[in-house]
């Protein structure tokens, strides 16, 4: 029998599985690019690559897995100084560096994203603009339903293109504070969750500096089918905007996660949840399935939502995600 999600007790109105079993989840395709995509995004990197993003590090504001912890800032697109928190090995010098995107509820702090995946590794955990507490700004708005909106009406003005820049930005930043980190090939790995695993599908495949990926819950995919389906995520709030706003739809072709993974060649492991009430699992999988190169999948039980098994699958997560980074990153 196909593998299919768990029949969770829940009270949503819709059906977070979709009602998709797995193999009909792994045959959910990316949808063609747009005219252009591929140059937009390379003339957005060649943007952001351009940026002095004088970084400065703060005072250590705590010590636990290995690292130190900095406040941190720098700047990224249109000037704008965010910030976010550095982690640094507590012994040596750095071996590894990461970028590590957060979710759409933003970042109050760095603790669920360590340890890290490798020993003797420093990371960058940016807050994007305007969400966070270290990357809120005046007129963009903090909370997932209306950041999501901010500036979609052009592909030139969306907020989650500067959210894309923002993350090479902080790349940028970490190798400045870190030069040991340059080198030639991809040296950096990204993690990304939900929120994060979107923006790292598109910001990955025009950035030579990264030698490896892993995203979690990935939003943004396939947004020609994620406009059909309801979800307790930000992806509503783009929906109930689609329907009196309807060429919007051109508009997010350019910010669709699956077609971007279409060209994101590096290896990646996707973690991919069958019921998820906040990314609806097509959408996950479609990032997943579009991947040309190297590629590892994990399929949870279920993503943004609580259920027995959740601290075993986490711990499964953990272990595989280290020895990904370690055979594509390790010495």
């Amino acid at each position: 029998m196909a593998a299919s999600a768990r029949d969770f007790a829940h009270d949503f109105p819709f059906d977070p599985a979709c009602g998709h079993t797995l193999d009909e989840l792994l045959r959910v395709p990316a949808p063609a690019a747009p005219e252009g995509f591929e140059a937009f995004w390379k003339a957005r990197y060649s943007e952001a690559r351009a940026v002095a993003t004088a970084p400065e590090i703060g005072p250590v504001e705590g010590e636990r897995d290995g690292v130190r912890l900095h406040g941190v800032s720098f700047t990224s697109v249109g000037g704008l100084r965010l910030g976010g928190w550095l982690a640094l090995p507590v012994e040596g010098p750095a071996e590894h560096g990461f970028v590590i995107g957060h979710g759409y509820g933003g970042r109050q702090d760095p603790g669920p994203e360590l340890p890290l995946p490798l020993p003797r590794s420093a990371a960058i955990l940016p807050c994007v603009r305007g969400m966070g507490s270290r990357g809120l700004r005046p007129g963009i708005p903090s909370e997932a339903a209306g950041h999501v909106l901010h500036g979609i009406g052009s592909r030139d003005t969306y907020v989650i293109g500067d959210c894309v820049a923002d993350l090479w930005c902080a790349a940028t930043a970490l190798q400045e504070l870190l030069p040991e980190l340059h080198g030639p090939g991809g040296t950096l790995g990204y993690l990304g969750e939900s929120f994060g695993g979107g923006l790292g599908a598109l910001a990955l495949p025009w950035d030579e500096r990264f030698g490896a990926a892993q995203l979690t819950v990935p939003t943004f995919g396939n947004h020609p089918l994620r406009l059909t389906l309801p979800c307790s995520g930000s992806g509503e709030s783009v929906r109930a905007h689609h329907r009196d706003h309807p060429g919007v739809a051109e508009v997010l072709r350019y910010f669709d996660a699956a077609t971007a993974a279409a060209r994101l060649e590096l290896p990646t492991f996707v973690a991919a949840a069958l019921f998820d009430p906040a990314v609806p699992p097509p959408g996950q999988l479609a990032v997943h399935n579009a991947l040309p190169g190297p590629r590892e999948l994990l399929v949870l039980g279920a993503g943004h939502f609580e259920y027995e098994g959740r601290a075993a699958e986490l711990a499964e997560l953990a272990t595989r995600r280290r020895r990904f980074f370690g055979a594509w990153l390790g010495p």
